[in-house]
């Protein structure tokens, strides 16, 4: 495990500071580093030639010989610039926030469209640092992630239109999987279901969410997702179906989390992933409640969804671990119209959010009567499973049903409508 210095900047005294560098610790940590101090400065505005002052540099230096540190570590994206001129005073490995990102999501990504997707991203984001980085990128042994891993590190080592060559392979790659998904997300939106998806500051407990409701209403172990107490445990977009008692469902995705300061290449590599929170009939934000920064960490969330332009979708908050949450005033589960304070690992509190989840799909339904020839059985069939039935009542002109049904399956079967609810 290597040993990290963290070096911080604040600008103008930002109230935010302290959580940026708590989670840059977060992070480090992730990259699987040990933190042995940190080194933190106020500025006006970044030293355009070594982020911080030239005097801050020095005591970067004495610290780094103090604590052993190995590599050093900045709170912020730096410049192909600054880079340069601190791994020529430092003469250590230097790393950003960015950089960690992406190497989490290096080893995090499993499927081939999010190996593909991180691999451009880092590239992206490298190319123009290759000066700096090169020095970092080739160092021995470690266990960050940084080195002697991955088809991206070694190519970052060979000249510039070799990597370049790399990337247009990559995007031509990458629109292929791209067509692939966009298949299989229209043939869902054919079918009408009301889509649900989970979005959320990192480690905010979505995927545990997401396996709770597999738990009750699948009740099939290899549908799960991974679900860990750490940064950008999940990656890929999960899509699973989930029914209730009264067969009412709706498809339910998982996607990878959000945190402050996430790297723009890596929100534009994910961006078909992302689709799905696009497609999305309704959000559900998940929130750490018992995070003493939640509310920072929602307003994330709310700008990355601009980003995506999803921020007009209908959105249900989720204040997840608000057992956690001292000197709380209410029993749980408490539901709300538009939220929900709960605990993903109660399964009663599971149940509590999905019935506000049907709740809130109800205007995707459609209550009727249909009466349906008896030579139109395999329709009868259909809806027994699809749709919810009230009543049954056979006649001499075919099967009355009393039921509600999706938008989708009540312009398919209009027709046999003999009474309807909006």
């Amino acid at each position: 495990m290597e040993k990290a210095l963290l070096v911080g900047l604040n600008l103008n005294n930002t109230p935010l500071f302290t959580q940026s560098m708590e989670e840059l610790a977060a992070l480090a940590e992730a990259c699987n580093m040990e933190v042995v101090s940190a080194v933190e400065q106020t500025l006006p505005a970044a030293n355009k030639a070594f982020y911080i002052g030239t005097g801050k540099v020095e005591e970067v230096r004495e610290k780094a010989e103090e604590t052993g540190a190995e590599v050093i570590v900045f709170d912020n994206a730096l410049s192909p610039s600054q880079l340069r001129n601190l791994q020529k005073e430092l003469k250590l490995p230097i790393l950003d926030r960015t950089t960690l990102i992406l190497e989490i999501f290096a080893t995090r990504a499993k499927t081939r469209e999010a190996k593909l997707q991180v691999e451009t991203a880092k590239l992206q984001y490298m190319l123009p640092r290759l000066v700096g980085l090169h020095e970092a990128l080739s160092r021995q042994g470690g266990g960050s992630g940084l080195s002697n891993k991955g088809a991206g590190e070694k190519k970052l080592e060979l000249d510039r239109r070799k990597i370049e060559h790399r990337l247009s392979e990559l995007r031509k790659e990458l629109e292929e999987v791209s067509r692939e998904r966009d298949t299989q997300r229209k043939r869902r939106l054919r079918t009408g279901e009301f889509q649900v998806a989970l979005v959320g500051y990192t480690n905010a407990g979505k995927s545990t969410i997401m396996n709770q409701m597999v738990d009750l209403y699948v009740q099939d172990e290899e549908k799960k997702v991974l679900e860990k107490d750490m940064l950008f445990a999940t990656l890929e977009t999960t899509v699973r179906k989930i029914v209730g008692q009264d067969k009412r469902s709706f498809l339910l995705s998982d996607t990878v989390g959000f945190i402050s300061n996430l790297p723009h290449n890596l929100i534009k590599a994910f961006r078909s992933t992302l689709e799905e929170v696009k497609n999305a009939d309704l959000l559900l934000q998940v929130v750490d409640f018992s995070d003493s920064h939640y509310k920072e960490h929602m307003a994330v969330t709310e700008e990355t969804l601009k980003e995506l332009e999803a921020a007009h979708i209908p959105m249900m908050i989720v204040y997840n671990k608000a057992d956690l949450k001292e000197d709380l005033e209410f029993s749980l589960p408490k539901v709300k119209e538009d939220s929900i304070y709960m605990s993903a690992k109660n399964k009663k509190h599971i149940e509590a959010l999905v019935k506000n989840i049907f709740h809130m799909s109800k205007a995707g339904y459609v209550d009727c009567e249909m009466l349906i020839p008896f030579s139109e059985g395999q329709i009868v069939s259909y809806l027994q499973k699809q749709a919810v039935i009230k009543e049954t009542v056979y006649e001499s002109q075919g099967t009355r049903l009393f039921l509600s049904l999706s938008q989708a399956d009540f312009g398919r079967y209009r027709k046999f409508c003999v009474n309807e609810k909006m």
